[in-house]
């Protein structure tokens, strides 16, 4: 799981970078400014919740709850619909994409990228995983020791 995340974030973060060039050098004269400025919002908070996605990567190197998983998916959906939504509203013109039903995609994303931090909060509460398995183990072990004629 850990190398999905580090492997996902750095490919956002990679896309980030060249939608950022794109935008900067292939959309300037082409969009508008607000349609460049609502483009470059998009890039900006993907490349935020890359950063975001490879710490949850890194993390679980260290450190495995339930919800830290989730709080990577939770950026990777909020990326795709609130920046792949801010993208094609800039280029809806061009494309003659119907923007109507874009609307109400962009703020589901952003509640998913609010849930993925706050999943992110909220796995700093739990314990580790392999952590509560060692103990439960422990536990085994010493209850079969002092059942043991020998203890």
């Amino acid at each position: 799981m850990r190398k999905t995340f580090l492997r996902l974030g750095s490919l956002m973060a990679l896309l980030a970078v060249a939608l950022g060039a794109f935008g900067s050098h292939g959309l300037r004269g082409v969009l508008s400014s607000e349609e460049l400025h609502t483009f470059e919002i998009g890039v900006r908070y993907q490349f935020f919740h890359a950063l975001a996605t490879l710490a949850v990567g890194i993390i679980l190197y260290f450190r495995k709850t339930p919800m830290l998983p989730r709080a990577g998916w939770l950026f990777i959906g909020g990326v795709a619909l609130f920046s792949g939504s801010l993208y094609l509203l800039s280029v809806s013109d061009i494309f003659d994409i119907p923007a109507s039903f874009l609307g109400p995609v962009t703020p589901i994303g952003g509640i998913m990228l609010m849930l993925g931090w706050a999943a992110l909060i909220w796995s700093t509460f739990e314990e580790r995983e392999h952590h509560r398995r060692r103990h439960k183990e422990d536990d085994q072990k010493e209850k079969e020791y002092l059942q043991s004629p020998s203890a």
